[in-house]
């Protein structure tokens, strides 16, 4: 119910996957009535769910895509993990490796391409560059 305000999805998207989850037995849902309203599905996590919700979260945090809603879903879920620090600050490791090669490729092109190019490289290099000081800001607050 209202996910649509904190992400782009519509609700049978929602309910499909719901069920695809259920059948991969990672959930179960069991109905709740509540006075006059009609019958609800309450899901809960299974161990094997459990199980594969650490992993994503994990192969979340260790991945860097310039599209940053995936991450911004396992930081929102960090608590779940046992090391989170550790896997931040690999995470760390892997977003300077892309600003040494984005800055390096900035040195390489220097004015060998239109300024539009290099705009877009410079706003890739300020992407990852937040992402860095998100993830910084992370470790802080679970320190």
């Amino acid at each position: 119910m209202n996910v649509h305000r904190w992400y782009n999805i519509a609700n049978s998207t929602v309910y499909a996957t719901l069920k695809v989850l259920e059948k991969k037995e990672y959930i179960y849902g069991s109905v709740e009535k509540d006075g006059n309203m009609p019958d609800k599905t309450i899901y809960s996590l299974t161990d094997k769910g459990k199980q594969e919700f650490v992993a994503t979260l994990q192969q979340s945090i260790l991945s860097f895509d310039y599209d940053t809603n995936i991450f911004s879903i396992a930081a929102f879920f960090i608590d779940a993990l046992d090391d989170p620090q550790s896997l931040l600050s690999q995470r760390l490791k892997i977003l300077n490796s892309y600003l040494e090669g984005i800055e390096q490729q900035i040195t390489v092109i220097k004015d060998d391409i239109p300024s539009i190019a290099k705009a877009n490289i410079e706003r890739t290099k300020y992407i990852v560059e937040a992402e860095i000081a998100g993830t910084e800001s992370l470790i802080h607050a679970i320190l």
